[in-house]
């Protein structure tokens, strides 16, 4: 199991404090040190859309200016995504063949 994210966002230490609590064995990607690839990006879009993967309630894309945030579509979030990792909403999981994206109680418990 692999959890995607930013060590210092409050959601990702929820969900870390989660697994932990119970004791669901995990390894953490940290986006700012280790970065991501485009066939990660390529493969969560598949699954959540773009869209569902830009968090468009963060700073990252506010900062965008009016036209790149006009103009968005995959190939340029995609890029965006690997510029600006902390633009992605967070947490992803991988568990397995599940992907999860953003921190609910009720869907990480089925993971137990």
């Amino acid at each position: 199991m692999i959890m995607y994210g930013i060590p210092n966002c409050d959601t990702i230490k929820k969900a870390r404090r989660f697994l932990q609590d119970n004791n669901i064995a995990y390894e953490f990607h940290d986006y700012k040190k280790q970065g991501i690839s485009k066939a990660k990006l390529k493969t969560w879009c598949s699954i959540f859309g773009y869209e569902s993967l830009l968090n468009r309630r963060g700073t990252t894309w506010r900062k965008l200016d009016e036209e790149t945030r006009a103009s968005m579509n995959q190939s340029l979030a995609i890029k965006i995504m690997q510029q600006q990792p902390s633009i992605i909403k967070r947490p992803v999981l991988e568990a397995g063949d599940k992907v999860l994206l953003g921190f609910e109680q009720s869907e990480y418990k089925s993971l137990l």
